[in-house]
C-alpha cells in the first residue's frame, strides 16, 4: 500500500490531472500506473519528474531499449521492485528477450560484485582510465 495512498484522476487537482493527461497523451493510453497516482500528492514533483523521464527517455543517442535495460539495470542494483517490474514490461514491449534479460541480470551482479571489491581494497584508479573519453572508439585506451 502506498505511503500516502493512491489519487486517482477524478480526486485530483488541477496540476496533477494536467501531469495525467499528457502521460495518457505522451504514452496514448488511458491508463496511468501507481507511481504517478502516488506522486499526484505532491504536484510539482509530479511535474517535474515526468518532465525529467519524458526528456531523459526521449529518443537520443541511445535507442529506447537500452534506456530501458539500463532502467531496469539500475532499479535491480537499487532494489525498487515497482521500477523492475515497470521497465522491464516496457523493455519485452521494445523488444529484450528473456535471454537479453538473464544476461543483463549477469551483468548486473557481476557489476555489483566486482565494484564492492574495487572499494573494498580501495583500488587506485589506473592513469589510462583517468583520460577523457575518445570521440573516436579507436582511439581510445584500455
Amino acid at each position: 500500500m502506498a505511503t500516502l495512498g493512491l489519487i486517482e484522476y477524478e480526486d485530483a487537482g488541477l496540476e496533477a490531472r494536467a501531469v495525467f493527461d499528457d502521460i495518457r497523451a505522451t504514452r496514448k493510453t488511458d491508463w496511468i500506473n501507481n507511481f504517478w497516482k502516488a506522486l499526484a500528492h505532491d504536484p510539482a514533483t509530479m511535474r517535474r519528474t515526468w518532465e525529467s523521464i519524458k526528456e531523459v527517455m526521449a529518443p537520443g543517442a541511445l535507442d529506447p531499449l537500452t534506456k530501458e535495460l539500463i532502467y531496469v539495470a539500475v532499479s535491480v542494483t537499487n532494489q525498487c521492485g515497482y521500477c523492475i517490474a515497470s521497465h522491464s514490461v516496457s523493455a519485452h514491449k521494445k523488444g529484450m528477450t528473456n535471454e537479453m534479460f538473464a544476461e543483463l541480470m549477469a551483468i548486473v551482479g557481476m557489476a555489483n560484485e566486482t565494484n564492492r571489491l574495487a572499494s573494498g581494497y580501495q583500488v587506485e584508479i589506473d592513469p589510462e582510465f583517468q583520460q577523457p573519453l575518445a570521440d573516436d572508439p579507436a582511439t581510445a585506451r584500455v
